[in-house]
């Protein structure tokens, strides 16, 4: 395991948060990407507001990954964001491939930041618990992130 830059944090403890971050980050890059697939693909009115919307929560959504990402290298771990680790790790579901409806893509994107906020605020949880109080606050942060893009984004529904 690589060097940690990190005071305070025994290994078990350093460990532990590394594999909840790379959860996490799963999750992250998971829903980053679903936000570019309904940012592709969605039609109907409103359409050029929730398109450009998405363009900047994906940017957020990068942001957040970035920040786990970074912390689970400073704590002396792999960072694992590619690709085939999100689609192997991620627990959100799958996003549709064919949805067209903004309305559609709307509910879609709104279920899964709720899932993925569920996700952090019980990630807050367990980095407390575990006395890492770095790790707790970057997930408090990116939590915050998602809560107003989830906003953001359900404020476009008519349903």
């Amino acid at each position: 395991m690589p060097e940690a830059f990190v005071a305070g944090l025994d290994d078990q403890t350093r460990h532990k948060m590394i594999d909840l971050l790379n959860a996490r980050l799963a999750d992250t890059i998971a829903l980053t990407l679903a936000v570019k697939q309904a940012h592709w693909n969605l039609k109907g009115a409103g359409y050029i507001g929730v398109h450009e919307l998405l363009d900047d929560v994906a940017d957020r959504l990068r942001d957040g990954a970035d920040l786990m990402a970074e912390r689970a290298s400073i704590l002396g771990g792999h960072a694992k964001g590619t690709l085939e680790e999100a689609a192997d790790k991620s627990t959100i579901s799958a996003y549709p491939v064919d949805l067209e409806p903004l309305q559609d893509h709307v509910a879609a994107l709104k279920e899964r930041f709720m899932a993925v906020g569920e996700a952090l605020r019980k990630a807050i949880d367990e980095a407390a618990d575990a006395g890492d109080a770095g790790t707790e606050d970057l997930f408090t942060e990116v939590v915050r992130a998602v809560d107003k893009d989830a906003w953001f984004i359900g404020a476009n529904a008519t349903r």
